[in-house]
């Protein structure tokens, strides 16, 4: 097990180390002096030179790009110019509102899928199975813009219900747990209809092993045989697929934040790629890849605990 943290770990940082070279790289040579990005379009040349040249931006990228490694080891992160305050702080912020969300979600995710799936995945070809099949194909396809509006334009255009938005400050007789609703339905919907079909398949899969029917044979309870002998056998694959939604629930729902106006990690990076905050942009890439690498990472050690064959 030491060795298999040591590995990953290692695998993290290596991960992280050329990311942060080629977003840095990335950031240098697109269009526009990286200058002329902060002070804006207005700026005359002679702004554009003297920040440059504070900035040090007339080094050689290699010394910069060690500069700003250091920075970040040390905590620097920089200064956000879109925020106007600094980047760890306006990172810290987001990252814990859409982590809430991802919470709440996840918690909703998990025991609806499992359940689903595996209602659906123990007797196949029945007239459950089929219903939950065709349901949770029907919401995985639709887009996750799609759902939103259609969502928004019943409960709260023509019900009235829900509020339109989610800024998670209370007011205008909405509180926050209603404005959570709609962002949390949507994500749900969508992301169970994937989930709820890779544990299906599983199940189905493994209720057509020879042990499956051996179990049967001796006399044991369909309830007893689902329990103790199909459902750990299932979620062996589906269990790395359920670990990557931690990432999509953190980096992968601005399409959601961006609709309800939630002020998330996804919606902060869209609105500073759009503004231009290099800063703000490399360190969100940062966060975004260490959280897709650790959760690569627990889903492998949730492998490894299901299946006492990878341990031997």
């Amino acid at each position: 097990m030491a060795r298999f943290v040591a590995k990953h770990l290692l695998f993290l940082l290596l991960t992280l180390l050329v990311v942060s070279f080629l977003v840095f790289t990335l950031n240098e040579f697109s269009p526009g002096a990286v200058a002329r990005k902060v002070l804006g379009a207005y700026a005359t040349q002679e702004q554009v030179d003297l920040l440059t040249t504070q900035m040090g931006l007339d080094r050689p990228l290699l010394v910069r790009y060690v500069d700003y490694v250091r920075a970040v080891l040390s905590g620097d992160l920089g200064q956000s110019a879109r925020f106007k305050a600094p980047v760890r702080d306006v990172i810290a912020r987001h990252l814990a509102n859409t982590a809430f969300l991802a919470a709440i979600a996840f918690a909703c995710i998990v025991p609806l899928s499992m359940i689903l799936g595996v209602m659906a995945g123990m007797r196949e070809g029945s007239r459950l199975d089929r219903v939950i099949l065709i349901l949770s194909t029907v919401v995985a396809s639709i887009p996750e813009f799609a759902l939103g509006v259609f969502l928004a334009s019943v409960f709260v255009v023509w019900l009235g219900w829900l509020p339109g938005t989610a800024t998670l400050v209370a007011g205008g007789g909405w509180s926050v747990a209603a404005q959570l609703v709609l962002p949390v339905a949507v994500i749900v919907l969508f992301d169970a209809g994937y989930v709820v079909s890779m544990i299906r398949a599983s199940m189905v899969e493994v209720m057509q092993r020879p042990y499956i029917r051996t179990a049967v044979l001796k006399g044991l309870s369909f309830r007893r045989v689902i329990l103790k002998h199909a459902l750990r056998n299932a979620m062996l694959t589906p269990i790395t697929v359920i670990m990557l939604q931690i990432n999509y629930l953190v980096a992968g729902v601005v399409v959601v934040e961006t609709v309800f106006a939630y002020p998330g990690f996804g919606r902060m990076m869209l609105e500073a790629t759009l503004f231009k905050d290099i800063a703000l942009v490399e360190a969100g890439a940062l966060v975004a890849v260490f959280l897709a690498v650790v959760t690569n990472i627990l889903g492998d050690l949730a492998y490894v605990l299901l299946d006492p064959r990878i341990r031997a």
